[in-house]
């Protein structure tokens, strides 16, 4: 069995999400556009709403790749993603193709989650690149009725890792504050930021390791108290607490029969988990020194709560 890849070594790759109008195009094209010294590999969804500017797009039946003379790279999706990841790593290490990571766009009626089981799922795939977080544009006039109306709202803000708010200058301030709330209680582990036509900093939304288990949980405080919000999503989260250790076994066979059960609906979960007899936390957070516990987050449509809390305390070590 071949050694797994150093994740230095491996092509970061940032999901673009967001429903129709939202804005990621947009933003899209700044990266592309702006001397910003990456070399991106922009993988663009032939089913987006309007897709990357129409000159960089070359309108044939096969994969076209284009290079930008700010050293980016436009790829035309046309065919299995799969497959064209794999084209791109293998010219990559050809030095046919230079880029440092890849931006891949979803279809703005797509839900994100076939995209990034893509990495772990397919082992060459996973041997060659590192998912390293979903970022999500979100409308803020629409935005409301959007998540009101379709599944595919919803479960781009469930999967998210940051949450971009464009269009906030058109929008109430009222009603941008109610949004915030809103996607801060179906998501509280992804940072909201106000966008004005994209402009944000690209440090912002890349190398943010939201999908690494090792990197830090970042959870907002005020969501583990009692709110009440006027909205009624199935796309909902819960934090779970407990400073006692875990019985290694039952926390496993607990987890292993909530995600058999209930996969479909889980949209993300992750956590650090205090093990009994085990010097070290097996995801690790934070500061040195901070007081050991258990934290764990779960997003996902109609998951019991109830069911995963009573659950999870039964998996506390005697």
């Amino acid at each position: 069995m071949a050694a797994p890849t150093p994740e230095k070594e491996l092509i970061p790759v940032t999901i673009l999400t967001g429903f129709l109008g939202s804005g990621k195009t947009t933003l899209l094209n700044r990266i592309l556009h702006e001397q910003h010294g990456e070399r991106i590999a922009v993988i663009e969804n032939e089913f987006g709403e309007t897709g990357v500017d129409n000159e960089i797009l070359v309108q044939d039946r096969q994969e076209q790749i284009v290079e930008m003379n700010n050293g980016c790279l436009c790829c035309t999706v046309r065919g299995d993603l799969v497959r064209i990841l794999g084209e791109l790593a293998t010219k990559r290490r050809e030095g046919k193709l230079r880029f440092d990571r890849v931006i891949i766009e979803t279809t703005g009626l797509a839900n994100p989650g076939p995209v990034a089981q893509t990495f772990f799922m397919d082992e060459k795939i996973h041997d060659q690149y590192l998912l390293d977080a979903v970022v999500t544009v979100i409308d803020a006039v629409h935005g409301n009725r959007q998540l009101d109306e379709h599944d595919e709202a919803r479960a781009q803000v469930g999967f998210a890792d940051r949450l971009l708010l464009s269009k906030t200058d058109l929008a109430a301030e009222a009603e941008t504050k109610d949004l915030m709330e809103r996607l801060g209680a179906m998501n509280p582990r992804a940072h909201q930021k106000r966008v004005h036509f994209g402009e944000t900093d690209i440090r912002e939304i890349l190398d943010i390791r939201g999908f690494n288990l090792n990197a830090a949980l970042e959870l907002d405080p005020a969501f583990l108290e009692d709110t009440h919000h006027h909205h009624d999503d199935d796309v909902k989260s819960f934090v779970w607490k407990d400073a006692r250790p875990l019985h290694m076994e039952k926390i496993e066979t607990f987890l292993s029969l909530m995600v058999q059960n209930y996969g479909e609906d889980l949209l993300r979960y992750k956590g650090v988990l205090n093990i009994q007899g085990e010097p070290r936390r097996m995801i690790f957070q934070g500061l040195p020194g901070e007081t050991r516990e258990s934290v764990m987050v779960f997003i996902g449509r109609r998951i019991p709560r109830r069911l995963f809390e009573e659950g999870l305390a039964y998996c506390v070590a005697p």
